[in-house]
């Protein structure tokens, strides 16, 4: 196990976790927000990637495909992410997006045929109380403008990052490549996101100063440096240590949003950030040693 993974998946997950906060301040429409970040990250990636063509030579016709595979995946947790911010605010809304170490399994089942671990039994309970909690519904004066949608927007968001990090992981194999396979992925997400902003109409689809000044932000931290650091360390580690380091990012999001947004999430529901955290963070450490268990 390589340690330069292991701590370009640590950097990468903090820098992603200023995704919400960024989305936040841009003020945009969802799939504004959504298209900008991968738009705006094109060019450098595409220079990147070119170089990687030059020195190793195109990418196979499975990967291009498994790329744009991730790049709907992508759009559409994104997407529903960005809507979740609105309703539930930044830091709740990137917590129930990690929902994602939960469902890989369920997706495994139903794709694999491999069975549920019982970790994954055991962990479904805390999540799924962790969930009732964020979304207000057993308070009044919840923090969130909507937060019983959010916390169903929430899951949805899980279950499209949940699928995308499958998929792009198997895309990312080429070890030399990252630049590429991230290029390609960007470049579907921007296409689907931009049908769908003007399929509903969006308004805002040429954001004007300061809304594009976030959004360039966005793009160049969290869609080039720090999903290329994340795909660099996909392919280079096991999946399950890959769910502990990403879970770093929901919990610097939480206090992110509380310190530069003045989001101030109410007792229950940070409660409930507690339980999630807790099911996904059993899930992972359990799945990490099991490997270790057989392996002496």
């Amino acid at each position: 196990m390589s340690d330069r993974a292991v701590f370009a998946g640590v950097l990468g997950a903090l820098v992603i976790a200023f995704s919400a906060i960024l989305v936040d301040l841009a003020d945009v429409t969802p799939a504004t927000a959504a298209f900008w970040r991968c738009a705006y990250a094109l060019p450098i990636l595409g220079a990147l990637a070119w170089g990687e063509h030059r020195r190793h030579g195109p990418r196979s016709a499975r990967e291009r495909w498994l790329a744009a595979a991730a790049g709907v995946l992508f759009a559409v947790d994104i997407m529903v992410w960005h809507y979740a911010i609105r309703d539930v605010g930044a830091g709740l809304a990137t917590v129930l997006g990690n929902l994602q170490v939960v469902v890989v399994p369920f997706l495994a089942l139903a794709v694999l045929g491999e069975a549920i671990p019982r970790s994954i039994l055991i962990a479904l309970p805390p999540v799924c109380g962790g969930v009732l909690l964020v979304s207000g519904a057993l308070e009044h004066g919840a923090y969130g403008a909507n937060p019983a949608r959010g916390a169903l927007l929430g899951i949805a968001t899980g279950l499209a990052y949940a699928a995308y990090l499958l998929v792009q992981r198997q895309g990312s194999m080429d070890l030399r490549r990252p630049a590429g396979a991230l290029f390609e992925m960007s470049f579907v997400a921007a296409v689907v996101c931009l049908a769908f902003g003007l399929a509903i109409g969006a308004d805002d689809l040429a954001p004007a100063w300061p809304s594009a000044g976030w959004l360039i932000t966005l793009a160049l931290t969290s869609q080039v440096v720090g999903w290329l650091l994340i795909t660099f360390s996909l392919p280079r580690l096991p999946a399950a240590l890959m769910s502990i380091i990403l879970t770093i990012q929901p919990i610097a999001s939480v206090g992110l949003g509380a310190i530069l947004l003045g989001q101030e999430p109410s007792a229950l529901q940070l409660l409930g950030v507690t339980f999630i955290l807790a099911g996904v963070l059993s899930v992972a450490v359990k799945k990490r040693r099991a490997p270790a268990a057989t392996a002496g």
